[in-house]
């Protein structure tokens, strides 16, 4: 029972210990403005890895933005290696400096958007085509500026609290 006890407070406490909040890269530059950012053509390159870390899948995407001063649409083309081609259309919501809102037709709800300093992080739920099937995948989306072309973009997927995959992707802006 004791043992027991050990590893529970050690998966809550090392669960818990290293959350990273939007806040904290309130001063860091160069800043990342969503909406700026992702208007007008954006090549994208990515490798998925399943929770071990091993490389699964690959792709390119091609991304366009429109911003019209309130909202983002985003219209995202991706190519993957196995050649599935899948595409998506975001619409972003600027709800005020910091907050953002989101939809797109794969997502359930509405994603929450935050934007400080040179980071933009987007929580949502994805629902993700399984042997036929689709899942509810929660993801917790990072972005990070590194200058006006270039951002990577790390993303941790979730089922049931626990890790699943995770997604990393640069974004080179045209």
């Amino acid at each position: 029972m004791r043992k027991l006890f050990g590893i529970i407070f050690f998966i809550l406490l090392t669960g818990c210990a290293n959350t990273m909040k939007p806040t904290d890269f309130k001063d860091q530059k160069p800043r990342l403005i969503i909406e700026k950012y992702l208007s007008g053509n954006v090549k994208a390159w990515g490798v998925l890895q399943n929770r071990s870390g091993k490389v699964t899948r690959q792709f390119s995407a091609d991304l366009n933005g429109t911003w019209d001063g309130k909202q983002l649409v985003l219209k995202e083309k991706f190519n993957w290696d196995d050649g599935e081609v899948q595409d998506r259309e975001w619409t972003i919501n600027k709800i005020d400096e910091h907050n953002y809102e989101g939809t797109a037709g794969d997502v359930v709800g509405k994603a929450k958007g935050y934007s400080y300093g040179s980071a933009f992080k987007f929580e949502y739920v994805l629902l993700v085509p399984v042997k036929g099937k689709e899942i509810k995948i929660t993801f917790d989306d990072w972005i990070f500026k590194q200058d006006d072309r270039v951002a990577i973009n790390r993303a941790t997927m979730t089922k049931f609290g626990f890790k699943v995959a995770e997604l990393t992707v640069v974004f080179v802006k045209d």
